[in-house]
């Protein structure tokens, strides 16, 4: 493997900076058994959650940091999904994964999506969880570029006490400066299209894996027609719907999200 550095982790998980083409990546990581590649959503980089803890009792769980997100910097020449896709096989291969169970959560969806219909041989399961990444006439995602911060709670939360509790201060600079950082490194990736890949609909035939596609009952950010066409269009795949949550599932419905997550994936 290229330089590697590790330092302090997560609550528990062990953080480790590898070089990956271009650049480097921050990779969270703790858990023993079967590998489990997460993919982060949107401005969730570098954070290692309950859900994550939980995963991790039954599974290696390995959850780098998306180009420009938490520790990882923008690396020359990844400059969409695509580019992401590449930088992920990459990522395996240096960490000498060559199947895994792959969980990805809103935009990490899309990108496990992606990662599943390109190289279906090295995915042994995959989990999809408010995905975007499709295009359907009249069911366009929420405009997260042109909201407000309390606009963009409120159709992140179904209930809105949770993230008052998750976020209890202003913001200060630091926060502030890495939020913007990481807005900017999504519309970098995902603003043109506008949240979609307009060929992936017709690839997703191609995934080979055991697929689930969970969504949240009050998703008010990535309308449910998205989860209802992954779940036609993959293979044999199956839909479930998260009670009581709105689209930040792993934040609002923790417990629920990781067992939906470890019933389907520790499955024989």
């Amino acid at each position: 493997m290229d330089e590697e550095r590790t330092g302090a982790g997560q609550n528990g998980a062990a953080r480790t900076e590898v070089s990956v083409g271009l650049g480097t990546a921050e990779i969270l990581r703790a858990g023993e058994g079967p590998p489990l590649l997460f993919l982060h959503a949107a401005g969730a980089g570098g954070m290692w959650s309950p859900c994550h803890a939980k995963l991790a009792e039954r599974f290696d769980v390995v959850a780098p940091s998306h180009p420009g997100f938490g520790g990882s910097p923008l690396i020359d020449g990844v400059d969409d999904v695509e580019d992401l896709v590449y930088h992920y096989l990459e990522l395996l291969d240096l960490l000498g994964l060559e199947r895994v169970t792959i969980v990805g959560e809103s935009f990490g969806g899309w990108i496990a999506a992606e990662l599943a219909a390109h190289s279906p041989h090295r995915v042994e399961k995959l989990v999809l969880m408010g995905a975007p990444g499709l295009r359907i006439p009249g069911e366009t995602p929420f405009d997260v570029f042109l909201a407000t911060p309390e606009q963009l709670v409120g159709h992140l939360f179904h209930d809105l006490s949770i993230p008052a509790r998750i976020f209890p201060s202003e913001p200060g600079i630091e926060e502030i400066v890495a939020a913007y950082t990481e807005q900017s490194a999504f519309a970098r990736y995902a603003f043109t299209p506008f949240l979609n890949d307009p060929k992936l609909e017709r690839r997703l035939s191609r995934i080979k894996s055991p697929s689930l596609v969970i969504w949240a009952e009050h998703d008010k950010l990535i309308p449910r027609a998205h989860g209802e066409r992954y779940a036609e269009r993959i293979p044999g795949a199956e839909l479930q719907i998260v009670a009581d949550s709105g689209h930040a599932l792993t934040a609002e419905q923790p417990e629920a999200t990781a067992a939906a997550i470890l019933d389907f994936a520790a499955a024989a």
